[in-house]
């Protein structure tokens, strides 16, 4: 299952989280240029392990549980550095605290689910969002360092795109919440179905005593 090449794919967007945080260290520009080619690469993989996975007919389970989880951790871990590092400037937080607390509730929707053996699957909606937010987090990581597009900065470029990014995440977070709110009733209700039929038959057994 591992040893499959989209499989490898999404896991190297792993490995790629410790290489891009690496790169917060280096001195400007090299550290901010070198940031941007990993995750270029990454965000390459990104589209690479689903093209391979229906090309080679090795789509799986697996793979669609780990893709969402890999661009979460991604995004997440890039998010983190950029404020820690004070490449996300000010009021601009706020977009990425809302992306941040869309990933916690989609995530924890999808395991609540998964353990109710009801899979969720990524709309195109969201995966346009994380090409997105892939796209600006690559603005921001070169932030200073990258050239000005007339009278806007890179780092300019980058805060608009991250609040974009954020109102699409609303709408992809709200459109997760209401399939999962529906599944979660559904589930109440075969609950109640089984309860109410457990009580019925206990009375019926009552009744023969």
């Amino acid at each position: 299952m591992l040893t499959k090449l989209p499989n490898l794919l999404t896991l190297s967007r792993i490995g790629a989280i410790p290489l891009l945080i690496a790169t917060f260290y280096i001195h400007a520009p090299l550290g901010n240029w070198l940031g941007l080619a990993i995750l270029a690469v990454a965000g390459f993989t990104d589209y690479f392990d689903g093209y391979f996975a229906r090309a080679l007919e090795q789509q799986s389970s697996f793979g669609k549980f780990l893709d969402p989880i890999a661009d979460k951790l991604l995004v997440s871990a890039l998010l983190l550095m950029l404020v820690a590092f004070e490449r996300i400037p000010g009021i601009a937080i706020l977009p990425a605290v809302v992306i941040l607390a869309r990933e916690i509730l989609v995530s924890g929707l999808r395991e609540f689910l998964a353990g109710a053996q009801v899979s969720v699957p990524v709309s195109r909606l969201a995966k346009y969002k994380t090409f997105l937010q892939i796209l600006m987090l690559g603005f921001l990581i070169v932030g200073p360092a990258g050239p000005m597009f007339g009278p806007v900065s890179t780092t300019e470029i980058g805060v608009i795109g991250l609040w974009i990014a954020a109102l699409i995440t609303l709408i992809t977070g709200y459109d997760y919440l209401r399939a999962g709110l529906r599944h979660v009733d559904e589930l109440d209700g075969i609950e109640a179905a089984r309860g109410a039929d457990r009580s019925g038959k206990e009375e019926g057994e009552n009744s023969n005593l």
